[in-house]
């Protein structure tokens, strides 16, 4: 387990494979170094829509693990990332709530929904 704090630069759009798998690729740019690092994490499966929470250029905070492989005699290496919250430790960013319209037409009241007139025919049309 590993972590990293920073910024994020950029965040991708969830690419889905022929055989159902989901990866969702971001950037973070950490700056407690000398000189800022660009990381490249991935979130897998269900994990994706965790990123819909957060917007470009907000502080977090990412736990992963590194995973390696090799194929045709190349090694690579990803950052899989598996827990991402807000730099104050929240799993997704504080957010002001939208402003919300009142509906034209009002809601039905509880007699409306029950039906309660007498002229009511519950029998079946068939």
């Amino acid at each position: 387990m590993y972590e990293a704090a920073g910024k994020i630069k950029l965040i991708s759009e969830t690419q889905t494979f022929p055989s159902g798998f989901m990866k969702r690729e971001f950037v973070v740019t950490t700056a407690h170094d000398k000189y800022p690092q660009d990381l490249k994490f991935e979130m897998v499966k269900d994990k994706c829509a965790a990123l819909d929470s957060f917007t470009n250029g907000e502080e977090v905070q990412v736990t992963f693990d590194i995973r390696g492989n090799e194929y045709n005699g190349k090694y690579y290496v990803s950052l899989s990332c598996w827990k991402l919250e807000g730099a104050d430790g929240s799993p997704t960013p504080a957010r002001k709530p939208q402003a919300t319209t009142t509906p034209s037409t009002p809601e039905p009241s509880g007699s409306d929904l029950r039906n309660d007139d007498d002229d009511f025919d519950d029998d079946v049309p068939f």
